[in-house]
């Protein structure tokens, strides 16, 4: 897919009103200069949903969702990425550029598109005309309501149904092998992949029909369940069956039910289970595990409770630990022996297969119960055992409660990580001397200061050259603040919302989301000659030079200690002539900012 320019997703997100696109979906109240709601992707009782209009942001302190007026429409409504762009764009009368669209609009992809799409349509009609196909389904209780719904087909018995009716030319033809409708035996024959099976058509997010599973109308047949190899437009890695659907049934996604079949996700459909998705013949991936958690808080996985069941339920686990944002939350249904939810919701209705999610055991449990399984908690070497394995996965947590509340369940199964208790008398001066120093280790850093000052007003990074002295200056952030600056440089209009949009992926994320909604930091005592205090964005950019200056001091100090280390080892001698002119240079400025220091 081309990329759209910078400069116009900057553009078309300054012209957008983030406060009238969310107040649209979500009812917002006025607190001072910015907004507050209920959130809007996690259940919670008082809001700690924030929208700032002048940061063109959105920030949630329950659950961490965040982002600008773009991920706020792919998130709430659902939407990829470049159909928000064009919704926002369309909003504002704005264009989006036409070498970007044309580069997205491929021809031979749309064509792909429509070939599938043409099968898919081909298998449905086929239903009506297949006595024995349509048996199988009032067998199943599929009602015809549902079979419209999922689009339900036939694939007919012989090796080219499909081919005949649909493969009408070379150009069709190579489209569909495309597709992964068509097979090829030794000698280059190509006949139908699908025979005599009922047709489960899978969509994308968008709708759009981009893969078959296909079942086996006799039990004894094999395999039972054939899916669409991967091609151009399907990997099944990505992908959920019925998750389009479940789009369609709920404007607000409150949970999502993994199950293993297409016919699994039917059933509990057609028992009023609408929130039902299958994954494609593989285990739960990140990417599914993504998938889920963009769309519901709540997850729920039915596994078989045998082994093998429970093998899958622990790669589940493994996939969606490093996604437990707080808000979100996972759980583990296991199934009795030779029951799936197909079977269990047709005998025990919906009112039953709910009393069970209700016990379904939390992921938080399973995980603990897992690594527990051959450990003995009463002796230390027990304790050290569950303790070994399970830091690693709880590492991957991110950041939140979650993270600490699962930490501190494994002091407590443990003792690991719990701190010798202080005595409870203290000296009142030791006690003094603890609160400054804890005061001390608070306050921020310059670095994170001018981090923090360029995160909540990018505009302050124009107030300084982008080539920097104190970018060899040898202190943690240096570096990502030297990138921030740089990046404001290339993009003189980002907001706070796209700068944290630069830096989505990278570990300081977090960091930087806080320091972004953290209170204003406070300006220095900066004045103009005729005694006027600096207002706002002036006040902003003169702390933010003053905290550069300082950064810059520092750089020269410690260049000119590295550059008289090297005389005292070696003498004068042991410097070049470009390095003893950069040392007096620097020891003059450093004059000089020490004069003005004073």
């Amino acid at each position: 897919m081309a990329r759209i320019p910078d400069g116009f997703i900057d553009d078309l997100l300054a012209r957008s009103d983030l406060v009238e696109i969310i107040g649209a979906r979500v009812p917002l109240k006025r607190q001072g200069k910015e907004y507050s709601a209920r959130c809007p992707f996690h259940d919670e009782r008082s809001p700690s949903f924030t929208v700032s209009p002048t940061k063109q942001f959105y920030h949630c302190f329950g659950c961490g969702a965040h982002g600008t007026a773009i991920s706020f429409l792919m998130n709430y409504d659902r939407l990829e990425f470049l159909d928000a762009v064009e919704e926002l764009a369309k909003r504002v009368g704005m264009e989006v550029p036409r070498d970007t669209q044309q580069r997205n609009v491929n021809p031979e992809t749309n064509d792909l598109y429509a070939a599938v799409e043409a099968a898919a349509k081909f298998f449905h009609k086929q239903l009506d005309s297949s006595a024995k196909a349509q048996a199988y389904l009032d067998g199943r209780d599929v009602s015809a309501t549902i079979r419209e719904q999922f689009m339900v087909g036939y694939a007919p018995d012989g090796f080219s149904a499909l081919k005949d009716a649909l493969g009408t030319d070379e150009r069709r033809m190579r489209l569909l092998e495309r597709g992964g409708l068509f097979s090829k035996n030794e000698r280059g024959h190509v006949y139908d992949k699908f025979r005599d099976r009922v047709m489960f058509p899978i969509h994308d997010r968008r709708g759009r029909v981009i893969a078959f599973g296909g079942r086996v109308l006799e039990k004894d047949d094999s395999p039972k369940y054939l899916n669409s190899p991967e091609t151009p437009l399907f990997h099944k890695g990505r992908e959920l069956y019925g998750l389009w659907q479940v789009r369609q049934a709920h404007n607000k996604i409150e949970r999502l039910i993994v199950v293993e079949g297409y016919m699994d996700v039917v059933a509990l459909f057609q028992h009023g289970v609408t929130q039902a998705v299958a994954t494609l013949g593989t285990a739960t991936t990140p990417d599914h595990a993504e998938l889920l958690f963009r769309n519901a808080p709540d997850v729920y996985f039915c596994f078989d409770g045998d082994r093998a069941g429970r093998s899958a339920a622990w790669k589940a686990v493994e996939s969606v630990l490093p996604r437990m944002k707080d808000g979100r939350q996972a759980f583990f249904l296991f199934l009795p022996d030779g029951e799936d939810p197909d079977t269990l919701v047709r005998s025990e209705g919906r009112d039953g297969f709910e009393t069970r999610l209700r016990d379904a055991t939390p992921l938080s449990q399973f995980l603990f119960d897992s690594l527990s399984v051959d450990v003995n908690l009463t002796t230390l070497e027990g304790k050290g055992r569950l303790a070994e394995r399970a830091k690693p996965l709880l590492a991957q947590i991110p950041d939140g409660a979650f993270g600490d509340l699962m930490k501190q369940r494994l002091t407590e199964l443990t003792g690991v990580g719990a701190r010798a208790s202080a005595p409870e008398a203290q000296v009142p001066a030791q006690r003094a001397h603890a609160r400054m120093g804890a005061a001390q280790a608070n306050k921020p850093s310059l670095v994170r200061t001018a981090i923090t000052l360029v995160l909540q007003q990018p505009s302050v990074a124009l107030a300084i050259p982008s080539s920097l002295h104190f970018a060899s200056l040898e202190q943690p952030g240096v570096d990502l603040l030297v990138e921030m600056i740089e990046v404001v440089h290339q993009r003189p209009e980002i907001s706070t919302g796209l700068l944290l949009e630069h830096f989505a992926e990278r570990a300081e994320a977090p960091a930087l989301m806080r320091l972004a909604m953290a209170p204003a930091v406070e300006s220095t005592a900066a004045t103009q000659a005729d005694g006027r205090v600096f207002e706002h964005e002036d006040s902003r950019r003169q702390t933010f030079l003053d905290t550069i200056g300082r950064l810059d001091a520092q750089a020269v100090k410690q260049r000119i200690s590295q550059l008289e280390a090297r005389v005292r080892e070696g003498g004068f001698s042991a410097l070049t002539q470009a390095d003893k002119a950069e040392l007096l240079e620097l020891q003059g400025v450093a004059r000089r900012q020490d004069m003005g220091a004073r």
